[in-house]
């Protein structure tokens, strides 16, 4: 009755990292631009003046986040990688892709996207969506599927092993 088995499974603790990080990171990826950011656009804001003020509030907290899990995967592959010397070239592919698009999203399209939504002009108070504008939303929507399909392919693999 009070035998102790030592059957397990256990994983390394950098997969547990690794695998934790892609969780937290792709479902709060999914709920910016599936939950908060259409709910603002049906609500009207993107046609507010303030607009591209609190996009970039949301964006700059969130990119930064974003920037803190790539790069933590990265490390939890090159260690995983170092610890059982063999080098898993297509997951360290996808983690390389993963923090270039959080720093293309961080430090290109983000600061871009609101100082083209600035509003120059205090007495106006409906902006028009500028055609730059959307060619950037279509760019950031290419680069979040990109990053939900490498992201999604890191977390399986890792799952399975």
């Amino acid at each position: 009755m009070n035998t102790i088995s030592n059957f397990g499974y256990k994983r390394p603790v950098w997969q547990n990292i690794v695998i934790l990080t892609l969780g937290f990171w792709l479902s709060a990826s999914l709920v910016i631009d599936w939950v908060i950011m259409p709910s603002l656009y049906v609500s009207g804001m993107m046609s507010q003046a303030s607009f591209a003020q609190a996009g970039y509030t949301i964006f700059w907290n969130f990119n930064r986040i974003e920037l803190l899990s790539a790069g933590l995967v990265l490390t939890g592959i090159l260690a995983l990688n170092n610890k059982e010397n063999k080098l898993h070239r297509g997951m360290v592919f996808l983690a390389i892709l993963l923090l270039g698009i959080c720093l293309v999203d961080t430090y290109i399209l983000t600061p871009q996207m609101s100082a083209i939504g600035l509003q120059m002009n205090l007495l106006q108070t409906t902006v028009e969506i500028p055609f730059t504008m959307n060619m950037m939303h279509g760019g950031y929507w290419i680069l979040e599927v990109i990053k939900l399909v490498a992201g999604c392919t890191l977390f399986s693999w890792f799952w399975r092993e």
